[in-house]
């Protein structure tokens, strides 16, 4: 992978005045955190296990006296709505663990990365997660955690469709004969195409990828109705959808959630999917297998990468604490245990080298290989979030019987346009 000479990139252009951490965080202070929780509330699995013996680890280490931790851990559906609304209230928590950092780095509220960090720590975050949390090429976003996708295959279907389980499909001609071969042995879904308001501008991105395209440009400016990204969808449409190839229902109203049940089923021959379909399989027995996305002519140049942010606000000005404390988050061992727990991709190149020297993580080198060369959504931009929610809405019908994908995505693309003027004019 290279990840160790990757890890050492991140390292160029900090330089000492940039680190938050020289001396040691003293001072009476009780640190204000908010997180996700990443498994269960209130199961054996919930996230608070690992806070509480985290902040524990903490407090008794020394270095860090009269340094207190208050960690609430809140479910996914409320913690990003919860954290906004203190934050409105001027009562922003110290450290926030969320799903976006760009409003609030925008409104200037947020540390950057080189005040909170120590050199050796900052150093050690991937490149690609660290570029992905920057915003007018500063860093204000800390990767948490991360993901990325790979195509999933049932082996037995293929097995019975008279195809290969050890050659999955490559390139979109050979994902179109698969697709066909699993059709004609009555697989119920030969390919999950969930382009429902799920998780649809996951699923998009990846195709758009695939296809050449993306999102944005090189310099960050939305393309969302690019030539690559037009032939995508018109090639899915006629190609896919229209022959019959992603089964009954139509995409735009399939949720990820519901192909990911049916491939746990044995009822879905490939789709793209994230290491927590790993589990699901395997809880219903499914045999299956990994191979990268393919692409229009072969193997895609890129897979898409999924982040979640951990971010330092300066309304209290604990600074030096916060710094302190992020350090212990991401050192190795704490940072591991976390990733560990809940199959997860690390964010740090420390981590990541350990996690490919374990065993019990085989499943998850390809995703880990995959992730230096991974591509985010631009959540940089300010405008994202609302782009996102239309994307969820609307990408669905580009690939509809009758319906012009370039109308679909030159109408996304103006819609992008306009809530980024607003952000802009905003700031």
């Amino acid at each position: 992978m290279g990840l160790a000479a990757l890890g050492m990139v991140s390292a160029i252009g900090l330089s000492a005045a940039g680190c938050g951490n020289d001396s040691k965080a003293g001072g009476d202070v009780t640190l204000k955190v908010v997180v996700a929780d990443y498994g269960t509330p209130g199961s054996a699995n919930s996230s608070k296990g690992y806070w509480d013996d985290l902040v524990r680890a903490f407090e008794e280490k020394g270095g860090h006296d009269g340094v207190k931790v208050d960690v609430t851990v809140l479910s996914w559906e409320e913690v990003d709505d919860k954290v906004a609304e203190m934050v409105k209230a001027g009562e922003a928590p110290d450290i926030a663990q969320i799903g976006a950092y760009a409003d609030y780095a925008a409104s200037d509220k947020l540390y950057s990365a080189s005040e909170l960090l120590s050199i050796p720590v900052h150093a050690d975050i991937i490149p690609a997660l660290a570029q992905a949390g920057e915003l007018g090429r500063v860093q204000y976003g800390l990767p948490f955690v991360s993901s990325t996708r790979l195509l999933f295959y049932n082996k037995a279907l293929f097995t019975e469709a008279g195809l290969d389980p050890a050659k999955p499909p490559t390139s979109w001609d050979e994902l179109q004969s698969a697709a066909e071969a699993l059709r004609a042995a009555g697989v119920k879904h030969p390919y999950g195409l969930p382009l429902g308001p799920e998780e649809a501008q996951a699923e998009s991105m990846m195709w758009m990828l695939s296809g050449g395209g993306g999102y944005t440009d090189n310099v960050n400016t939305y393309t969302l109705d690019s030539n690559e990204n037009v032939k995508t969808f018109t090639w899915l449409r006629d190609e896919f959808v229209g022959k019959g190839l992603t089964g009954p229902g139509s995409p735009g109203k399939t949720n990820r959630q519901q192909l990911f049940d049916a491939f746990s089923r044995g009822e879905v021959g490939m789709l793209n999917g994230h290491p927590t379909l790993m589990q699901q399989a395997a809880k219903g027995k499914v045999d299956y297998g990994t191979a990268p996305l393919p692409g229009r002519e072969g193997e895609a140049g890129a897979t898409m990468g999924v982040a979640d942010w951990i971010m330092g606000f300066k309304q209290n000005g604990h600074r030096e604490q916060i710094g302190a404390f992020l350090d212990f988050v991401f050192s190795t061992e704490q940072h591991y245990t976390f990733t560990d727990r809940y199959d997860l991709l690390p964010v740090t190149t420390s981590a990541s080298e350990k996690m490919l020297d374990d065993k019990k993580h085989k499943d998850l080198w390809p995703f880990l290989e995959q992730l230096g060369a991974a591509e985010f959504y631009p959540v940089n931009k300010v405008s994202w979030a609302a782009t996102s929610a239309e994307v969820k809405k609307s990408i669905g019908r580009a690939v509809e019987k009758g319906t012009d994908p370039q109308a679909v995505l030159t109408s996304l693309q103006r819609r992008a346009e306009t809530e980024e003027a607003a952000a802009r004019a905003r700031r």
